[in-house]
C-alpha cells in the first residue's frame, strides 16, 4: 500500500505521516524539492531525528547544496526505493509539498537524463509570463492558465520536448490523502511558523551558507533562503526578510492547493488542530475502508 500524505505548508503532514508509518510499519519518502538538501533544516521544517521516533525516512538530506537535483533525478531515486519496500512487502508513505515530485513519481511521466524541469513555485504567473516572453514566442498561453506556462517555459528552457502520460497512474494501490484547513487559520499557521525558525536559529543557518549562495541554486530560489539576499546587500532589514518569507510561503501554499486539487483524487481531511488525534483517527478510519 501507498499513502501519499497531501497540503500545504505548515498544515500538519509531517505529524500525520509519523502517526501513519507507525500504525501501518511503513517507510517514509520524502518529496519535498528543498528537504532533499542537506543543511538545509530550519528554513524548511525539516523532520528531526526526534520527531521521527525511530521511523525509517528515505530522499532526506542527501543532496549537496552546490548540486542541482532535477525532478528527473527524484523520480529516479523515489521509483527504486518504492520498488524495493513493495518487493519487501513494506508499506509505503510520502510525504512533502512539491506536487510534481509526486506527481512525475507516481505517474507515466517520461523525462530525459539530465532534464532540469521546474515547477517554479517561487515565480508568479507574471513572472512565468515575462520569461516566456523573453524567448520571443508568438502564441502566449493565457496568464490564468498556469499548467500551460509552466509547461512551455519548462521546454523553452531544455530547449527539447518533454513526453508524459500524466493521467497514467503506475502504482495502482495509492491512496491520496490531503490535509486542510481554513485560509486564516492556516496563514497564522504559516506566520508563526516563521516567527518559530527565525527563534530556532534561521539567520544563523542562513549566515552559515552565505558562501554556498553563489554555487546553489537551491538556496537562490528556495523559499526561506533567498529572501536572504536582499539581507546580505543591506538593500532590506530583517523584519522586511521575515515579512517576505511569510508572504512567499501563503502564495507557495495558494498553489499548492490548486495543484494537489487538479492533479491528484484526494480525499482531504480537515486538521483539527485542538484534537491531531482525532484528526490521525478519521485518516485511520478512511484508509482502512479503502
Amino acid at each position: 500500500m501507498i499513502i501519499a500524505i497531501l497540503g500545504p505548508t505548515a498544515v500538519g503532514k509531517t505529524a500525520l505521516s509519523i502517526a501513519l508509518a507507525k500504525h501501518y510499519k511503513a517507510d517514509i519518502i520524502n518529496f519535498d524539492s528543498m528537504q532533499v538538501y542537506e543543511k538545509l533544516d530550519i528554513g524548511t521544517a525539516k523532520v528531526t531525528s526526534i520527531e521521527m521516533d525511530g521511523v525509517v525516512h528515505h530522499l532526506l538530506s542527501f543532496v549537496s547544496l552546490d548540486k542541482t537535483y532535477s525532478v528527473y533525478d527524484y523520480q529516479k531515486d523515489a521509483r527504486r526505493i518504492i520498488d524495493k519496500l513493495i518487493k519487501d512487502n513494506k508499506n509505503v508513505i510520502l510525504v512533502g509539498g512539491t506536487g510534481l515530485y509526486l506527481k512525475a513519481t507516481l505517474f507515466d511521466y517520461e523525462f530525459s537524463e539530465g532534464t532540469s524541469y521546474n515547477s517554479y513555485d517561487d515565480l508568479s504567473n507574471e513572472e512565468i509570463l515575462d520569461k516566456i516572453k523573453s524567448y520571443k514566442v508568438e502564441e502566449l498561453p493565457h496568464i490564468n492558465n498556469r499548467k500551460r506556462l509552466v509547461r512551455l517555459l519548462n521546454k523553452l528552457e531544455n530547449n527539447e520536448k518533454i513526453t508524459n502520460n500524466g493521467n497514467n497512474l503506475l502504482y495502482k494501490d495509492t491512496i491520496f490523502i490531503g490535509l486542510t484547513t481554513d485560509r486564516n487559520i492556516l496563514y497564522d499557521k504559516i506566520n508563526k511558523r516563521v516567527d518559530e525558525m527565525f527563534n530556532n536559529g534561521l539567520l544563523e543557518e542562513v549566515e552559515s551558507l552565505k558562501d554556498s549562495f553563489k554555487d546553489s541554486k537551491a538556496l537562490n530560489t528556495g523559499i526561506g533562503y533567498k529572501e536572504f539576499i536582499p539581507y546580505f546587500s543591506k538593500e532590506k532589514s530583517l523584519d522586511e526578510v521575515r515579512e517576505d518569507i511569510k508572504k512567499n510561503s501563503r502564495h507557495y501554499a495558494k498553489r499548492q492547493y490548486t495543484f494537489f486539487n487538479h492533479q491528484f483524487n484526494v480525499k482531504w481531511f480537515k486538521t483539527d488542530y485542538d484534537d491531531f488525534g482525532k484528526t490521525i483517527k478519521d485518516v485511520i478510519d478512511y484508509i482502512d475502508k479503502m
